[in-house]
C-alpha cells in the first residue's frame, strides 16, 4: 500500500538480476579505471574473489575485456591487468541544438573515432537527417568500424525545442514539436535510438567520462544555444518527477534595468550573440579565433561580467538546495571564455560567504564542445551494459527494452 500510495518502487530481485547487475559494476569499474587486477575489483566492487573471477571470465569470453600486461613490484606471481576492449562495440551520438548538429561515433571506452558538424540556425527534421544519412557510412569507413558492432544511437536535444521563443526562430521551426525523434535515425541501419534532454546527456557523459569520476555529486550546467542544466547525486542522474530537472535556464534574475528575465536570455550563446551584434560584431568571430581583437577582447569580457553575475542567482540556489561537490560548466563556448567566467562566478560567489550555508566551487566541465554528442553516445552503452538506476527492480515484461541488439556483444 504504501508503494502505491506514494508511486514508490519497492521490489525484491531474484539472482539472475543481481548477477547482471554485478557484472555490469565489475565491467564500469575496469572502464572508469583504466586497467584494474583481479583483486583491486574485489576491494573496488565488495565482491568476492570468486565471484569477481567468474564475472571478469565472462567478460573476457565475451569480448568486452582483455588482458593487459601483469602489474609489477610486488611480491609472488605479478597480478594480470584488464583493460576493456575499446573495438568490443561502437555507439553514435546526434546533438541537435537550434544552432548547430553534432553527430560522432565513439567506441567503447568513449573514444570519439569520427566527427560530423554542421553549424545551421533552427535545422529542420529533414535537414537533421539527410545529414545523419549522408554522414554515417563515412564517418563508419574513416573509423574501419564494422556497422554490426553498433550498439545503438543516442540523440541528445533541448526540451521543447520547436517551443521556446528564442529569437530568430522561424515559425516552421514547430515541425519538431510531438515529433518522434527516433522516426529521424532509422536508416540506413536499424538500430535501437535512445533520446535524452541535451543537459541530462551532456551530464551522464561527464559522469561516464569525465569529473564525475572525481565528484559523486555535482551539478552541471550546459551553455549552448540555451541554458540546461543536470544535477548527479551520489553517482546517479536525478530526473525530478516530470524528468524536467535543472533547468535553471527559465529561472528569473535581475536584468540589471531594474527587471527580471530569465537567466538564458543573457547566459547562452544566444545571448552572447546579441551582446556581440550590439556593438557590431558576431558571434563565429569570438567562437572560431584563437587570438581575437582586442575591441572584440573587450565586448566579450563585459559579456562574460555579466553572465557571471547573472549566473550567481541559479548558483546559489543550487548551492542552497543541493549542495553539490561542484558546479560543472560545459558547451559549446570557448574553453578558456568557460575558464573565465567560472573564475569570475568563484570570485562572486565568494563575497556571499556569510550568506550561505555552503558554497560549491565552479569549474569547467573535462567534456566542453561535444560534451552532449558523445553522452549520447553513452547512452546505448548504460542501457546494455553498464549499471543503471533501478537495476534490482523487477520489471513486467511488457516494459522491458528490447534486447535483440545485444546480441551483436
Amino acid at each position: 500500500m504504501i508503494a502505491a500510495a506514494s508511486g514508490a518502487r519497492l521490489s525484491g530481485t531474484n539472482l539472475e538480476r543481481a548477477a547482471d547487475h554485478n557484472q555490469r559494476v565489475t565491467l564500469h569499474a575496469i572502464r572508469v579505471c583504466g586497467s584494474l587486477t583481479r583483486v583491486e575489483l574485489a576491494g573496488i566492487t565488495g565482491l568476492t574473489p570468486p565471484a569477481i573471477a567468474n564475472i571478469t571470465r565472462r567478460l573476457l569470453q565475451d569480448g568486452l575485456i582483455e588482458e593487459a600486461g601483469q602489474r609489477r613490484g610486488g611480491r609472488g606471481q605479478p597480478p594480470t591487468k584488464l583493460v576493456v576492449r575499446r573495438n568490443a562495440c561502437y555507439s553514435i551520438g546526434v546533438n541537435i541544438d537550434r544552432d548547430h548538429i553534432t553527430v560522432v561515433l565513439v567506441d567503447f571506452s568513449g573514444r570519439t573515432l569520427a566527427r560530423a558538424s554542421e553549424e545551421v540556425a533552427f535545422a529542420l527534421p529533414d535537414h537533421v537527417h539527410s545529414l545523419y544519412a549522408r554522414s554515417i557510412e563515412e564517418m563508419l569507413r574513416t573509423a574501419d568500424v564494422d556497422p554490426s558492432k553498433l550498439v545503438g544511437i543516442g540523440v541528445a536535444a533541448p526540451d521543447d525545442l520547436g517551443l521556446v521563443d528564442l529569437p530568430g526562430r522561424p515559425p516552421e521551426y514547430a515541425a519538431w514539436n510531438g515529433l518522434d525523434m527516433a522516426s529521424l535515425f532509422t536508416d540506413p541501419y536499424e538500430l535501437p535510438v535512445f533520446v535524452e534532454n541535451d543537459a541530462a546527456a551532456a551530464a551522464s557523459g561527464e559522469m561516464q567520462l569525465g569529473l564525475g569520476q572525481k565528484y559523486g555529486s555535482f551539478f552541471y550546467v550546459l551553455l549552448s544555444s540555451g541554458l540546461g542544466g543536470g544535477f548527479v547525486v551520489d553517482g546517479a542522474y536525478v530526473r525530478g518527477a516530470n524528468g524536467r530537472s535543472g533547468e535553471l535556464g527559465f529561472m528569473l534574475a535581475t536584468d540589471g534595468k531594474g527587471g527580471r528575465e530569465p537567466v538564458q536570455a543573457l547566459v547562452s550563446l544566444s545571448g552572447l550573440s546579441r551582446h556581440l551584434e550590439a556593438s557590431g560584431f558576431d558571434l563565429a568571430d569570438a567562437m572560431h579565433r584563437t587570438r581575437i581583437a582586442p575591441e572584440l577582447s573587450a565586448c566579450v569580457d563585459e559579456w562574460i561580467e555579466a553572465a557571471a553575475q547573472r549566473l550567481c542567482t541559479p548558483v546559489s540556489a543550487i548551492c542552497c538546495l543541493i549542495n553539490p561537490a561542484t558546479v560543472l560548466i560545459g558547451g559549446r563556448l570557448p574553453s578558456a571564455f568557460v575558464e573565465q567566467l567560472a573564475d569570475r562566478v568563484n570570485a562572486l560567489m565568494r563575497e556571499q560567504v556569510d550568506v550561505l550555508p555552503a558554497i560549491a566551487p565552479v569549474a569547467r566541465a573535462a567534456l566542453s564542445e561535444d560534451a552532449p554528442a558523445v553522452g549520447a553516445a553513452v547512452l546505448p552503452f548504460s542501457h546494455f551494459l553498464l549499471p543503471k538506476p533501478g537495476a534490482l527492480w523487477k520489471t513486467p515484461v511488457a516494459d522491458r527494452a528490447t534486447a535483440g541488439p545485444a546480441a551483436v556483444l
